[in-house]
């Protein structure tokens, strides 16, 4: 189940989510439904159709239940299968 002290280790395709900041100023404000993710980027569909934003460098708020969870790019910038298993190497150190 998600929670927010776990979401960054769960899959995040499916959540509604918007960039609060990212070192590229025209992406501030995207939101919308994550369609895919890859190891550098999450891809957004909106209502002006998909969007590719870089995962490092941006903050994102992503909706859960009926809280938002504001997450840092950086600390999810892994490829979707291989962040559970990193994250929790380093949640054991």
């Amino acid at each position: 189940m998600r929670t927010e002290k776990n979401l960054k280790m769960h899959e995040l395709i499916g959540l509604y989510a918007k960039v609060v900041d990212s070192t590229n100023p025209n992406q501030i404000g995207i939101e919308g439904r994550i369609v895919d993710e890859t190891y550098h980027m999450l891809i957004f569909e909106t209502q002006r159709g998909e969007k590719m934003i870089m995962k490092k460098g941006a903050r994102f708020k992503f909706k859960l239940n009926d809280k938002e969870v504001e997450l840092s790019g950086d600390a999810i910038n892994y490829r979707p299968h291989e962040r559970i298993k990193k994250l929790l190497r380093r949640k054991g150190k």
